[in-house]
C-alpha cells in the first residue's frame, strides 16, 4: 500500500504549488479568451477554451516532469520535448478544423477555431512557465478579437447570420428568401 501511496503522490521536479499555479493560470487565460467568444455567441466558448488550454499546460508540465523522471534518464531513452509541443499544435489544430464550417459559399468559425489554436499555445506557455508569453498572447488575443472584430464589423464583413427579420426584409417583392437562404 505504501508503494502505491507512492506512486500516487510522486515527488515532482517542480513544487506542486507551481504546478497549480500554472493550471490555474492556463485556465483563467483560456476562460478570457473563451467568454470573448462565448459573449458573442460562437460555437466554441467559455468552456471549449479553458479545456484546450488547460490541456495544453498538463501537457507542457508532464513533459518537463517526464525529463526528470529516474527510470527515464538513461542513456538509451531519449525524450525530445518539442513532441509534445507539436502533439499539442496537431490535435488543437484538428479541433480548431472541425469548428470551421464552408457552408453556402462562405466560410464561418475561422476566428473561433483560431483562438482555440491561441488557447491551446497559451496552455503550453503557461505549463512551460512562460507566464509572460502567454499573458502577453493572451491579451493581443482580445485586442484582435474585439477591435479587430469592430473594425470588420463596420466595413461589412462581421461573421453572422442575418436575424429572421433581416432576411424577411431582405426578400424580394416575390417573397423567395421567407427567411431562409436562397
Amino acid at each position: 500500500m505504501q508503494q502505491v501511496l507512492h506512486d500516487i503522490f510522486m515527488p515532482t521536479e517542480l513544487p506542486l504549488a507551481v504546478i497549480l499555479a500554472r493550471l490555474l493560470g492556463a485556465a483563467v487565460l483560456g476562460a478570457l479568451i473563451g467568454f470573448e467568444r462565448e459573449y458573442r455567441n460562437h460555437p466554441a466558448g467559455l468552456r471549449t477554451h479553458i479545456l484546450v488550454s488547460l490541456a495544453a499546460a498538463v501537457f507542457a508540465v508532464i513533459s518537463i516532469e517526464m525529463v526528470h523522471l529516474p527510470h527515464l534518464g538513461q542513456s538509451e531513452v531519449r525524450i525530445d520535448p518539442l513532441r509534445v509541443v507539436e502533439a499539442v499544435t496537431s490535435g488543437v489544430a484538428f479541433l480548431a478544423a472541425g469548428m470551421i464550417i464552408f457552408s453556402g459559399g462562405k466560410v464561418r468559425n475561422l476566428t473561433t477555431g483560431a483562438s482555440m489554436w491561441l488557447s491551446g499555445a497559451v496552455g503550453l506557455s503557461v505549463g512551460l512557465g512562460y507566464w509572460a508569453i502567454a499573458a502577453f498572447s493572451a491579451m493581443a488575443c482580445l485586442i484582435v478579437l474585439n477591435l479587430l472584430g469592430r473594425l470588420s464589423a463596420g466595413e461589412g464583413r462581421a461573421e453572422r447570420e442575418p436575424k429572421p427579420d433581416e432576411a424577411n426584409a431582405t426578400a424580394g417583392e416575390d417573397g423567395e428568401r421567407r427567411g431562409q437562404q436562397v
